[in-house]
């Protein structure tokens, strides 16, 4: 898997080569204060102890500015960071930037997905398309299962 690094929440830059030697859970979402997106990213806190015991650090991603994700993220009270891909360079990187159908329209926009990697930087599960009910615990499961 590429390195890559990237601003994110808390005035840090998250580094992929530079992580803890942990399971990291990143999981790309369309746009800050937005229902799915919300609804999403407070099953990922709501679970957030139970991801640290399992050893896994959870980070969000999408292409909102850090103004934005730090609003969304204290507004929620989220306990991980956010990660800041205006420029989509990371989101290009795993792949997510899709063309979607939006109220009869052709946009482009982020594909909800998660992908988890392992202690050694290597990429060892991917979800595509997410829809949000239940996909969280899934992606617990399956970190806990590790």
């Amino acid at each position: 898997m590429a390195d890559f690094s990237a601003a994110m929440t808390g005035g840090q830059t998250f580094k992929l080569s530079g992580r803890p030697a942990k399971t990291t859970v990143l999981y790309f979402y369309p746009k800050d204060n937005t229902p799915g997106c919300t609804t999403e990213s407070l099953a990922f806190r709501d679970l957030h102890d139970q991801f640290r015991a399992a050893g896994a650090e959870v980070y969000g991603i999408s292409r909102d500015s850090l103004r934005s994700h730090e609003g969304f993220k204290a507004k929620l009270e989220l306990p991980f960071e956010l990660i800041s891909d205006p420029d989509e360079a990371v989101c290009q990187a795993f792949g997510v930037m899709k063309m979607k159908k939006m109220y009869g329209k052709e946009v482009r926009g982020v594909e909800r997905s998660t992908f988890v990697i392992d202690a050694d930087g290597r990429l060892v599960k991917e979800w595509r398309g997410v829809k949000v009910p239940g996909h969280v615990d899934e992606v617990l499961e399956f970190v806990v299962r590790r």
